[in-house]
């Protein structure tokens, strides 16, 4: 039995379209399935909890990161649980990494392949699959979510720009693997995956499935080379510059000086730091 997890609203209703091909494929291929479509953040969370409580389970989310985060984050035991993805969200930035097809591609994969051991971050409060973080990110998340109008990539590069102009440097408290260090940041990403922002690859040297986690700090520059530093990340190469520090670590907590909001999965959480640490050969995922 495939439970198929649905949030209708993402990517405009486009994960509706890409349910109803799903849909066919399963039927054509005479799989039990059902479907949980939510109606409310958190629920999709709320409803994988109270299924996986017992027994093994099989999960589908359909959807972007936000609805495979709030499915990764709401298993009781994920080693009693096998994970798929089929991407309908705006920026699906993990199934990206993960070398996951759209649509009925998607189902294939599902069906036809073995299912892999896959890391993921353990962060205290909550789970993370693809990245965590603090700093700019955090910022142009929160003035997304201030937006009214527009469509979601519309709303980021707007949110983006003003971010530019606005963003003051983080100082934080970095302890990673025992050892401390403070850095005055542009951002702190914990990373799993590569990409994030829909599209925007911080660490292309991460691995799904290595056991360690990528730290990825950058320093925060004059304002007037913060576009540059954009640019930069866009094109994937921050971490050849001195500005930037990557580490491979097991374990990472950051303490920034201004409390507020953490980003998992590209979804806000109110939290005093940031705490992760990998968990590997554990959580199961069907993925290329």
């Amino acid at each position: 039995m495939l439970h198929l997890i649905v949030n209708p609203t993402s990517s405009k209703g486009q994960a509706e379209k890409i349910l109803a091909e799903a849909e066919k494929k399963l039927q054509s291929e005479g799989v039990e399935y059902d479907v949980f479509r939510s109606t409310r953040r958190g629920e999709i969370a709320e409803h994988v909890r109270s299924l996986t409580e017992e027994g093994e389970h099989t999960l589908i989310a359909v959807g972007g990161d936000g609805t495979l985060n709030e499915v990764v984050r709401g298993i009781s035991d994920p080693a009693r649980v096998i994970l798929g993805l089929i991407p309908a969200g705006t920026g699906n930035d993990f199934a990206a990494t993960a070398r996951i097809p759209e649509g009925a591609e998607a189902v294939d994969l599902i069906l036809h392949s073995e299912p892999k051991f896959t890391d993921y971050l353990e962060c205290g409060i909550t789970r993370s699959i693809n990245i965590a973080g603090l700093g700019i990110d955090v910022d142009i998340l929160e003035r997304c979510e201030r937006k009214k109008h527009g469509g979601a990539k519309s709303k980021y590069y707007r949110s983006l720009l003003v971010s530019l102009m606005k963003y003051k440097a983080m100082k934080m408290k970095v302890v990673v693997d025992g050892e401390e260090r403070e850095h005055s940041s542009l951002l702190a990403a914990v990373c799993n995956g590569t990409m994030f922002g829909g599209g925007i690859p911080i660490c292309p040297p991460a691995v799904l499935d290595d056991g360690k986690l990528d730290l990825v700090i950058v320093d925060c520059p004059k304002r007037w080379k913060l576009p540059y530093y954009l640019t930069l990340l866009k094109k994937g190469k921050i971490l050849t510059r001195s500005c930037s520090h990557h580490t491979l670590c097991s374990s990472v907590t950051i303490v920034p000086e201004r409390k507020g909001n953490v980003q998992y999965d590209g979804e806000l959480l109110p939290a005093e730091q940031l705490e992760a640490r990998i968990v590997t050969d554990t959580l199961r995922m069907y993925r290329g």
